[in-house]
């Protein structure tokens, strides 16, 4: 029967997600059927599942670390904001309703079957379940209703291993402060804490360690150093995308839109060693210097287009054009890049239909149906098969679509210009396949470098379970989880 242990964090981002996803790949690598779980997450970089829905990239990078394939179950509340108030709620992979944050406390306590349910079945079968929180359970406010911290943990009988960040500093007072504001019961259902990202002797921290468990009780499970490796793996949160200057080589801009979404297409290229990457934030210009505009996905294509409009990115992609530089769209940076988009029912806000950037010779036109699905396409012009993913609404035509760089059961897919130099596409992950991104950039004059990327990606992985394993008592965690009891 399975047993489950929940990671929570002291705060957001103290690095829950990796550690799961180390976790995770250590375990298996021990020869356990192990499943990653997390209740809630809030995130517009989404995975597409072999089962037809949609959940957060984090847990679709723990279900690599344990080598199974995603699925629905693996994360069944999805918040995908759309707005600064409000969000588009996925039960179970699919679109539930759109809910304002304070109409959210109320529906939570609804999704809490759904929530038990695919965690019992995820559990069904296999020897581990990871759980991840979200957010912190320090947040008591948020405690009534809750299903993502500890009202999960109650309801599931789950016990809690607490995550401290000591990079932020403060970390003492991160973990006690934790147990202070916690009430009795879920103080105790706290087993153990780890103290991650540290810089320097480990050794060092000892005194501290032992302050916390003087204090709390909880059982130090250890301290895991910082891991620099970490940024090969698919960032979830688009806080982690870096925004800085672009070095030498072929210079990518990316303007960091405020909704942008499956920005894991930009994984792959960053690691390439003959480009740069720059995410572009707002109050920046996009470099006169740079080789590649990408327009990213979006949540909300009409409000990021209108954003992108308001930093003035719009002359400086009209610009880019001009002097003969290259854009490439993918999926809402696509639909951006057309004459108009029509959104008759006013899916994304009030209907109406707004100018586009004008770059395409394409319009597009919302509807309520989301394409969902995992895609295998060819590369028209090399014949390499590429495979993705599409996770959108709207649907693009017009007489650039004649000019499709790939396709799909035989049908063209995407579009670009006249003169080959301002191009786009509803395909996300297809950066992910080595021939066609060395190809891709092979035209744009950049040499091979023979980069694997779901390799690194997957070595990545092995180097940070041996690192969890060096520096944490897996054994103790082990031990610590509890019995599955639907």
């Amino acid at each position: 029967m399975a047993k489950s242990i929940m990671i929570q964090g002291a705060g957001s981002n103290v690095g829950k997600s990796v550690l799961v996803a180390g976790l995770a790949r250590a375990f298996a690598n021990r020869g356990l059927q192990v499943r990653p779980f997390k209740s809630q997450n809030m995130s517009n970089n989404a995975a597409v599942t072999a089962d037809g829905g949609e959940i957060g990239r984090a847990q679709a990078l723990q279900a690599l670390a344990a080598r199974v394939q995603p699925h629905t179950d693996m994360n069944p509340v999805l918040l995908k904001p759309e707005t600064e108030t409000g969000a588009q709620v996925i039960v179970q992979g699919q679109r539930f309703t759109t809910s304002k944050a304070r109409d959210y406390a109320a529906l939570k306590p609804k999704l809490m079957p759904a929530v038990l349910d695919s965690f019992y079945r995820l559990a069904a079968g296999v020897d581990l379940v990871l759980v991840e929180g979200a957010g912190s359970p320090a947040e008591v406010n948020l405690r009534g209703g809750d299903i993502a911290n500890m009202g999960f943990a109650e309801a599931a009988g789950v016990p809690v291993i607490l995550v401290g960040d000591i990079d932020r500093g403060g970390v003492i007072a991160q973990l006690v402060g934790t147990h202070v504001v916690l009430d009795k019961g879920d103080a105790d259902r706290i087993v153990g804490f780890l103290v991650n990202k540290f810089r320097g002797d480990v050794s060092l921290f000892q005194g501290g360690m032992a302050a916390i468990a003087d204090r709390t009780h909880w059982a130090a499970l250890g301290v895991v150093p910082w891991f620099a490796d970490a940024v090969k793996l698919p960032a979830e949160d688009a806080a982690d995308l870096p925004v800085r200057a672009a070095d030498d080589g072929f210079r990518i801009a990316v303007p960091k839109l405020s909704r942008i979404a499956n920005f894991d297409d930009l994984d792959p290229l960053k690691l390439e060693p003959g480009v740069s990457v720059q995410i572009v934030g707002p109050g920046q210009a996009i470099p006169g210097n740079v080789d590649l505009i990408l327009l990213p996905g979006t949540k909300s294509t009409i409000g990021d287009l209108a954003y992108l409009r308001q930093q003035g990115w719009d002359i400086d992609i009209l610009a880019h054009v001009r002097r003969g530089g290259r854009v490439l769209g993918i999926c809402g940076g696509y639909q951006m890049l057309g004459h108009t988009i029509s959104d008759p029912q006013g899916i994304e806000g009030t209907a109406g239909t707004y100018p586009g950037l004008g770059l395409l010779d394409v319009e597009t036109v919302m509807h309520p149906e989301k394409r969902l699905a995992g895609v295998t396409a060819v590369h028209s012009a090399s014949g390499h098969p590429v495979s993705g993913y599409e996770i959108h609404i709207g649907t693009t035509t017009g007489p650039d679509c004649t000019n499709h760089w790939l396709t799909i059961d035989g049908v063209g897919h995407g579009a670009a210009s006249g003169n080959g130099r301002v191009s786009g596409c509803y395909l996300h992950g297809l950066f992910s396949q080595d021939e066609f991104r060395t190809r891709f950039l092979s035209d744009l004059g950049v040499a091979p470098s023979g980069l694997a990327f779901d390799q690194t990606v997957d070595n990545t992985l092995n180097a940070l379970a041996k690192h969890l394993e060096e520096h944490l008592d897996l054994d103790a965690i082990l031990a610590m989880s509890a019995t599955v009891k639907p």
